[in-house]
């Protein structure tokens, strides 16, 4: 008999509290990872475009060649807005993905708290 209600003890632990917060971590994880990914992403984009910059420059060897390399700076910096937007976006969508999935989890284990009550 205390065999069983240990049983059904540990089964309740499981379904209300460890099963959630794995569930829970194993969600902030990977939101993590793809977090840290899509920023080491970013960090790429910025650092090639300021290096092909900085390489741009170091070849100005006369007036002319200076002016064009101001023309171009006009189009890197359009881009580099353009890219700080996509990225901006990228990082909303994967917050709002991460809340709603967190939602569901609480939505999920309340569901399961209400009827192991009723029980």
């Amino acid at each position: 008999m205390a065999t069983k209600d240990f049983d059904k003890t540990t089964q309740q632990f499981e379904n209300l509290f460890f099963g959630p917060a794995r569930a829970y971590a194993s969600l902030a994880v990977d939101y993590t990872e793809q977090l840290v990914n899509t920023q080491i992403g970013f960090a790429k984009s910025y650092a090639d475009a300021s290096l092909g910059q900085m390489r741009s420059l170091l070849s100005v060897k006369d007036p002319e060649g200076f002016r064009s390399y101001l023309e171009s700076q006009q189009k890197v910096a359009k881009d580099m807005g353009d890219m700080l937007k996509v990225d901006a976006e990228k990082v909303v969508a994967l917050n709002r993905d991460f809340m709603q999935k967190s939602q569901k989890l609480v939505e999920d284990n309340m569901k399961t708290a209400s009827k192991a009550a009723n029980e």
